[in-house]
Formats: C-alpha cells, structure tokens, sequence
C-alpha cells in the first residue's frame, strides 16, 4: 500500500499542533486570614480630639458600631460670613511597624467644601499661623488639593500595634508614650494630650480643619463629603 507523502505530513503537523495546545490543569490552595477592626484599632487607624457644636466629639462612629461602623467628622453648624478653625479635629495614627508617608488629601463632594486641612504637630495651635507652629503643612484649601502623589507632606514613624496608645518620640517609648482612651458616647478613641507631634519621630499627626465661609454661599443646605488621606509604606526587603 503506498502512502501518499502529502497526507502524511499534514497528518504530522496536525499531531505536533494538538500537542502544542494541550493545556495543563491543576489546582492549588494556601489559607488566609484577616480581622475586621473598629477603624480607632486598625493598623492606620483615626483618633478624635476636638468637641463640636454638641458636646462631642467631632470624629465619631455612624452606624450601629457593631456590624455598621463608619467614622465621620462632624463640624456643626456655621454661618455665611465665618470663619472657624479646629485644630484638633481628629488625628492619625501608625500602628504598622514601620513608618507611613502621607502624601496628600482630598475632599470629595457635591457641594463647595469652602475647607482648608493642615497636618500639624500642636494640637492646640491654629495651623493657619506658621509662626505658632512651624510643623504646620496645608494639604487641601478651598477645593484645591496642594500636594500630590510625589510629595512627602508628613511622615509617620513606625507603631508598636497597641492602639490604646501612641508616641510623640519613638526612640524614647518609655516616656513618650500617650494613651488614647476610649470615648464611650462617641465610641472612638482620643486623645487631649498636648504632647507635640514631630514628623518622622511620632507615630501620629493632627489634623486641622478649617471652614472659611464668604459672605455669599452656594445654598444653604448640608455640606458633606469625604476627607481622603493617601499614605505610602517605607517598607525594607
């Protein structure tokens, strides 16, 4: 019987392609594990200072605290025509074992935010005055956000994972350490220690707002959005 040489070949390449595309299947598994956390005890975590309007403090949990647990800074109520500066209206804190950049914030809403923010290391010093304290660094004004991702505006020394306290000078823990108590009414933690902040030394910064009103506004209505804080790891291989 003689075969024909064209149909062999054919018959070659049609054998080499289904090898070729021959696909491996295989299935494999690792474990995995994280916790859900109160957003005062998670590794960046939020702590409040400042009181509002109303006696409490400004940061404070939205939800149930239990299963729905947001944080939100509420600023009260403010006038056309006013100014008002808090500078403690909440805090950051590292509790990752090493250090934290914060690069930049934005606000993101509906409305005219008509807001200034401020890293600041004195909690009890208006930032908007560079001469009462020098650490003061303006991160959002007005709509406009002043730093980028490339910027180093703040750093966050490295934490110890204990969020019930932090620390204005890491190389001295003994006796810098400050304890961030737990607010049973607006169920965070704060602190009203006047311990300064120094960037690259403390695990925390101070966060200043300030809302300046003119004397004609967009309406009168409820202003709200979010305060996004952007933050790099200085990790080490």
């Amino acid at each position: 019987m003689k075969v024909n040489s064209k149909l062999l070949v054919i018959g070659v390449i049609l054998l080499v392609l289904n090898m070729v595309m021959a696909t491996q299947y295989a299935v494999t598994k690792m474990t995995y594990e994280y916790y859900i956390q109160h957003p005062c005890d998670s590794d960046i975590r939020f702590i409040g200072s400042d009181n509002s309007t109303d006696g409490l403090r400004m940061l404070r949990v939205t939800g149930d605290n239990d299963t729905d647990i947001g944080l939100k800074i509420y600023l009260g109520n403010i006038s056309a025509n006013q100014q008002s500066y808090f500078s403690a209206a909440f805090g950051i804190v590292n509790e990752e074992l090493y250090s934290l950049n914060i690069t930049h914030i934005n606000v993101s809403s509906f409305n005219y935010t008509y807001m200034k923010i401020w890293l600041h290391g004195n909690r009890i010093e208006n930032a908007d005055n560079t001469t009462n304290d020098p650490s003061a660094v303006l991160m959002w004004n007005n709509d406009t956000m002043i730093n980028d991702s490339s910027t180093v505006a703040w750093t966050l020394a490295a934490g110890n994972s204990n969020s019930s306290d932090m620390c204005a000078n890491i190389s001295n823990r003994a006796s810098t350490t400050i304890l961030t108590t737990w607010d049973e009414t607006s169920h965070v933690r704060y602190s009203v220690n006047n311990t300064n902040a120094t960037s690259g030394f403390s695990d925390f910064v101070w966060v200043q707002i300030g809302i300046d009103l003119p004397a004609t506004v967009d309406d009168l209505s409820l202003h709200s959005g979010i305060i996004w804080v952007h933050l790099e790891g200085e990790t080490t291989d």
